[in-house]
């Protein structure tokens, strides 16, 4: 019985190759099929993420249930990640063509709806990254971008009123600081503090 749990029922080089393949794929289809689908933004991209792994479980794996299959064939996952993660950080330019480019949705308050269609996403999809953020409306955002890996990057717009309460309080602290000084050559004066 102990046996049969580490008996491979496939060849080890088919064990090693079957997930390399089906990884090799996966990354070019999500690639295809764009960022969105690594952003998780619906119960549906949730459930197509979540069926992939089931979906592609048996061209991983093939009929071999055993420990020793199962442990081949994620050593072979995380040895392929591994590699790739290495080479596309020692390759800049093709770490670049692999992973696409940023996606700019909002710039200075307004959204590039046709970027945003190109992406898949709707208003309410879009309002709800930016609420996740702290931010009630579009106008308030100076730069929304969805990045290559699914990630929304966002930068508020300062408002007049945060400029104008940093002014007044660097004034007000100037004014204290003179009046600190001034009290300081007073009590010099008297000879009660030495300068």
């Amino acid at each position: 019985m102990i046996e049969s749990m580490f008996h491979l029922h496939l060849p080890l080089l088919e064990k090693i190759l079957r997930p390399a393949i089906v990884y090799v794929f996966l990354i070019g289809f999500l690639r295809l099929f764009g960022k969105r689908e690594l952003a998780q933004l619906n119960p549906f991209d949730l459930v197509v993420l979540l069926s992939l792994s089931n979906t592609v479980q048996n061209a991983m794996i093939g009929d071999d249930n055993s420990v020793s299959g199962g442990i081949i064939g994620a050593f072979s996952l995380l040895t392929i990640n591994w590699v790739l993660s290495r080479l596309l950080f020692n390759m800049p330019k093709l770490n670049q063509a692999f992973e696409g480019s940023p996606s700019v949705l909002i710039r200075h308050g307004v959204v590039d709806w046709e970027e945003a269609k190109r992406e898949a996403l709707t208003e309410l999809e879009l309002r709800s990254v930016l609420h996740k953020q702290g931010f009630n409306d579009f106008s308030e955002v100076e730069k929304c971008v969805l990045e290559p890996n699914g990630n929304f990057y966002l930068e508020g717009i300062k408002s007049m009123s945060d400029d104008a309460q940093r002014a007044e309080l660097r004034k007000a602290i100037e004014e204290l600081h003179l009046e600190v000084k001034q009290m300081r050559n007073e009590l010099a004066g008297r000879g009660a503090l030495p300068i």
